[in-house]
């Protein structure tokens, strides 16, 4: 049989990987471009597959829209763009990749604390400007010691507390759907979200994005930190930045290293551009040209799997959709 997969996701698109595993289950690539709800309403007619990244929405008219779909396939970790309950609903099945850059991200969190801790790209700044002066960004503080709090402890978070062991950090988490003895495998101390936030000189956000974790960090959850430094390589919603910028105005948030933003790519008036207290990357932590590849491979691999009827490795769930 002849399937049509719609490509609607630039970090897949990757000749080799995706045809070799596609086209040999039967199948033909078309790619999209326009990342509009109307856009893939219309592709999917007739299209027996999609593969979206995060800034592709597929919504409950898009599945319902269409007698052919058989399969979502998510170039990546977070499957809040998809409808699972809709998809669920009409007999579609969807698929991630959750384990694709467990590496990347991690390092990438650790990497954006690090800068922050220690001015990395103020000092760059200086220099590149002309001054060569140590006390420009003071104070910095040892990080030996120091309390770091991670929201969210799933595989993510887990990789980077693995990591952590090296910093001689008091490590502890909040995530209400991982137990106590697990935590402590990694050498991290479960505890309330409220608890955590009056412990912590760091915070590493790695929670999902669902409506009860949009703006998770807000106005309240910022007035009981305390010069702290704040890394978010999760989803950008889950921080309200309106209120990030008055935390960082006042120094409740001493600095902010992002990964992911609330819009992206941030508009032309983003107030936390150009701060000296803030580090922003654009969202880059899943990335290196190894985790591209596996991440073409796994999600292409899912997809056909679903075409041949097969049982695909990664299946979301519906009623526990998150990594």
């Amino acid at each position: 049989m002849d399937y049509t997969i719609v490509l609607c996701d630039n970090k897949t698109v990757d000749p080799t990987t995706q045809s070799e595993i596609l086209e040999a289950a039967g199948a033909t690539i078309e790619l999209l471009d326009e990342k509009t709800d109307a856009a893939v309403t219309e592709a999917v007619q007739g299209a027996h597959g999609i593969i979206v990244d995060a800034a592709t929405p597929v919504t409950a008219a898009a599945l319902s829209g269409t007698d052919t779909l058989q399969v979502v396939g998510r170039a990546g970790i977070g499957v809040d763009n998809i409808d699972v309950d809709a998809a669920a609903e009409n007999g579609i099945t969807v698929v991630n990749v959750p384990d694709y850059c467990l590496d990347e991200v991690s390092t990438h969190a650790l990497s954006l604390l690090l800068a922050c801790v220690r001015a990395i790209p103020h000092y760059d700044r200086e220099i590149s400007e002309g001054t060569w002066d140590w006390r420009t960004g003071r104070p910095l503080h040892r990080m030996r010691g120091r309390t770091l709090g991670l929201a969210g402890f799933g595989a993510i978070a887990r990789r980077l507390a693995s990591k952590l062991r090296a910093y001689q950090l008091d490590v502890v988490a909040y995530d209400p759907n991982v137990d106590a003895a697990t935590m402590r495998d990694y050498g991290v101390e479960k505890v309330p979200f409220d608890a955590m936030l009056d412990r912590l000189d760091y915070l590493s956000i790695h929670a999902p994005l669902f409506e009860e974790t949009r703006h998770m960090f807000s106005t309240g959850e910022f007035e009981r930190l305390e010069a702290a430094i704040v890394v978010n390589t999760a989803r950008g919603p889950v921080v309200d930045e309106d209120a990030l910028v008055s935390a960082l105005n006042d120094g409740s948030v001493a600095k902010a290293g992002l990964d992911v933003r609330a819009e992206e790519p941030p508009g032309p008036d983003d107030p936390l551009a150009g701060r000296d207290d803030v580090i922003c990357t654009p969202h880059v932590g899943w990335y290196s040209e190894e985790s591209r590849t596996d991440l073409s491979r796994g999600v292409a691999s899912d997809v056909a799997a679903v075409l041949r009827g097969e049982d695909p490795a990664n299946p979301i769930d519906p009623e526990t959709p998150w990594i």
